[in-house]
């Protein structure tokens, strides 16, 4: 189960907390190259439209992009490879099992860095509907409106 940390943040996928109902969370670790590790300390990457999924038992994290590196030299980067997500057998069984419920997903949350490794935040998911995601806009402004009414009270 990941937890937070207060890791240096490579990218965010703000979308998802709004367009899906976050059910279950995990961490796990990135597969790259030596290119890949350098464009992503230098700000090069993003997870917006990425999604991940099981392929030979494996899981894997499909439509990242991270950008070519420019001193990569004669190395070949694509940007939107398909990288292999590194997690622990049972939890891979339990993401599993979880995907095969009707409408759950896998999505990316956040790319980070954890003791110089790079890691990525992953959430099961399932997808809200039109009105969950007015519910969700209702909530988020009643409680900017309440922060701003308080903070003139002080």
């Amino acid at each position: 189960m990941a937890k937070e940390r207060n890791d240096s943040v490579i990218c965010e996928n703000r979308r998802a907390r709004f367009n899906y109902e976050l059910l279950d969370f995990y961490e796990g670790g990135l597969v790259l190259t030596g290119p890949e590790v350098k464009s992503l300390r230098a700000g090069g990457g993003h997870i917006n439209e990425a999604y991940a999924s099981f392929s030979r038992g494996e899981l894997w994290l499909i439509g990242s992009h991270i950008a070519p590196y420019g001193n990569a030299g004669y190395a070949v980067q694509e940007d939107r490879r398909t990288r292999k997500i590194l997690l622990k057998g049972s939890e891979l069984e339990k993401i599993q099992k979880a995907l095969e419920r009707d409408g759950m997903t896998l999505v990316p949350l956040r790319m980070f860095w954890a003791r110089g490794k790079a890691k990525v935040a992953l959430a099961v998911a399932k997808g809200k509907n039109t009105v969950d995601k007015r519910e969700t806009i209702k909530k988020r402004d009643a409680e900017r409106e309440t922060r701003r009414i308080f903070k003139g009270r002080r």
